[in-house]
């Protein structure tokens, strides 16, 4: 019988919930209940297995990140994050305003008293380019490493910070006097006057070229060695290094070395600077033959008569190295 509380007893007194009704139309005193689950579960409802990860009755569940991953670790992901969005915006940065600065003479054009200010500002692109450059190396440097060798990347592997403040003074240094070759010193043609005078479209083409395949050497040379690359020398030989001896390395002996040697120099090319020019070429010819000298005094403790077979058969292409 129906009663206040929306439920039926049956003949032993037990108490069940009624259906709710499926139409206006009154349900049949005389329905019998639903039989009872046993044990509140149907058979299926017991077997099922539980909902699958990220499903929309269960909540994502995922593993714990690595101590390293938390803020202020060498793994940080907030730190890459950072990192990587800065690095993201100067290259933007870069490529715009050294469109801009390039495109300044036709987009301008018989400005009343704009050509002095133009013939200043235009030859400037080489800044922002010089920006875009370094922005495109130093991301490509962590995206290879986390790419191909995923174990060793770190917040390091930028190299934001490698050989500070003597490398962060290096690239201030060229910006300045690119900055005061183009203003105070733009009737000063320097390359014209050297023993070896070239013409400056000469020069700068010479030097994009060279920006261009010291970066793709580079990278490749990274991609290639996979697990067997690092920043920094390793003084024992772990399981996963192995000599690599063939495509780029078949070539050059120190590719990546080589990439970053010629690729400094032609942004120095590409910004007509002739004191950095010969600094950068000085001070990175005598940090490679340094580190060139001890690492290959490991490699051959390392791999012995195989290295020292491959080196003398192999050039750096470093001059005299």
């Amino acid at each position: 019988m129906e009663n206040s509380t929306g439920a039926d007893t049956n003949a032993n007194g037990a108490w069940l919930r009624r259906p709710s009704p499926i139409s206006t139309t009154s349900a049949s005193s005389s329905a019998s209940p639903a039989p009872r689950r046993p044990n509140g579960l149907d058979a299926a409802a017991r077997t099922a297995p539980p909902p699958g990860i990220g499903s929309p009755e269960t909540p994502a569940i995922g593993f714990p990140p690595d101590a390293a991953s938390y803020p202020g670790q060498t793994r940080s992901l907030a730190g890459i994050a950072l990192r990587a969005f800065c690095l993201g915006a100067a290259l933007v940065v870069g490529v715009v305003s050294g469109t801009l600065l390039v495109l300044l003479p036709r987009l301008v054009p018989g400005v009343p008293g704009a050509g002095a200010g133009i013939d200043v500002l235009a030859p400037l692109w080489r800044l922002p380019f010089f920006l875009a450059a370094l922005a495109t190396f130093h991301f490509l440097e962590f995206w290879t490493t986390a790419r191909y060798n995923t174990q060793a990347a770190s917040i390091d592997s930028f190299l934001l910070t490698a050989n500070w403040p003597a490398y962060a003074i290096a690239h201030t240094a060229a910006s300045v006097e690119c900055l005061l070759r183009y203003t105070l010193l733009r009737d000063v043609h320097v390359w014209t006057h050297l023993p070896f005078a070239l013409p400056r479209t000469a020069v700068l083409a010479t030097g994009l070229a060279v920006v261009v395949i010291g970066q793709a050497v580079r990278t490749a040379a990274m991609v290639q060695a996979g697990r067997s690359f690092n920043h920094t020398i390793q003084h024992k030989r772990a399981t996963s290094h192995a000599l690599v001896t063939d495509g780029v390395y078949a070539w050059l002996r120190h590719p990546s070395y080589f990439g970053f040697f010629w690729w400094a120099l032609g942004t120095q090319l590409v910004l007509g600077n002739v004191v950095c020019l010969a600094a950068y070429a000085v001070v990175l010819w005598r940090f490679f033959f340094m580190r060139i000298r001890h690492e290959e005094t490991l490699l051959v403790r390392f791999f012995g008569d195989d290295y020292v077979q491959y080196r003398a058969r192999v050039g750096t292409k470093i001059p005299f190295i």
